[in-house]
């Protein structure tokens, strides 16, 4: 049986179980919400304490990451892979960068960490290269797995409408691309990158 966990004085005080109201200005009122129409807040469920283990929490042999193939990356070198989605995206370009040793950010080492910034400079570089891409959105969330992996997440120029934190929404429900763009993709940025070294393996 497990441990019980009092939860924080922040979550004490969260209205679970309670109808929140939509605040005004709120996000989907936003001219980037993908959505109209009656929207509510979904009821805020208890919280789960202790929280479940994210995949890959019980260290290098648990994570499906480490195990993964070079050559199931568009991109690696010594330190860093970089990866595609599996299947066709709605969007430009999605791509995660992730540090090839398991590492989540609180403890990247500080060599790692010294590279992380230029290394997204040349990942966004290389998102930019494919042209008609106006911005390059960096997110990183970490709830699903221990392996740091940080997204880049391509905006197509003009597209004014996909701005700003709505853009991963958008990609689940504007078309997807055709297998053969998103391979041809996947291919020039993979190239991109190993312009500046390392290994493209598309």
């Amino acid at each position: 049986m497990s441990e019980e966990i009092t939860p924080s004085p922040y979550v004490a005080r969260l209205p679970i179980g309670e109808r929140i109201t939509l605040p005004e200005g709120s996000i989907p009122n936003w001219d980037v919400f993908p959505f109209e129409g009656d929207i509510q807040v979904k009821v805020l469920d208890k919280p789960e304490l202790p929280e479940p283990p994210r995949h890959g929490e019980a260290g290098a042999d648990s994570c499906g990451e480490c195990a993964r193939p070079d050559d199931s990356f568009l991109w690696t070198d010594e330190h860093w892979r970089l990866g595609g989605m599996r299947e066709p995206y709605a969007l430009p370009a999605m791509v995660l960068l992730q540090p090839r040793a398991h590492h989540d950010l609180t403890d990247l080492p500080p060599a790692r960490a010294a590279e992380l910034g230029p290394m997204l400079q040349r990942v966004e570089r290389a998102v930019l290269s494919l042209g008609g891409i106006a911005r390059v959105h960096v997110n990183r969330w970490g709830d699903g797995a221990a392996h740091l992996h940080l997204w880049l997440v391509a905006r197509p120029e003009g597209m004014m409408q996909l701005r700003g934190t709505c853009l991963p929404l958008w990609d689940d429900v504007l078309p997807k691309l055709p297998e053969e763009e998103w391979r041809a993709t996947g291919r020039l940025i993979a190239e991109a990158m190993a312009a500046e070294g390392g290994t493209a393996h598309l």
